[in-house]
């Protein structure tokens, strides 16, 4: 399992786990956690970059009809896998 690291707004790195990648409406959406156990904490990140930035820039998605409809791209992806968030 890919393992990335982010750096948030306040400078702080977060580490986290990709566990899948989606495209959807032409956004690109990643599924990471926290570790690579079984009771992990799931996260969805949207990619946020404007086609100028070298970098990529990720944020968490807090909305909930965005959640839910790209959370269950993601448990169709990972079928043997129940996503909680």
């Amino acid at each position: 399992m890919e393992k990335i690291k982010f750096e948030a707004e306040d400078g702080q790195e977060l580490e986290f786990y990709v566990e899948g990648q989606a495209k959807v409406g032409g956004r690109s959406y990643l599924l990471v956690s926290d570790s690579d156990d079984e009771e992990a904490q799931a996260y969805i990140l949207k990619d946020t970059s404007q086609e100028e930035n070298e970098t990529a820039q990720y944020e968490f998605v807090e909305d909930d009809e965005e959640l839910e409809a790209v959370s269950r791209i993601f448990e169709q992806m990972l079928e043997d896998t129940q996503l909680e968030f």
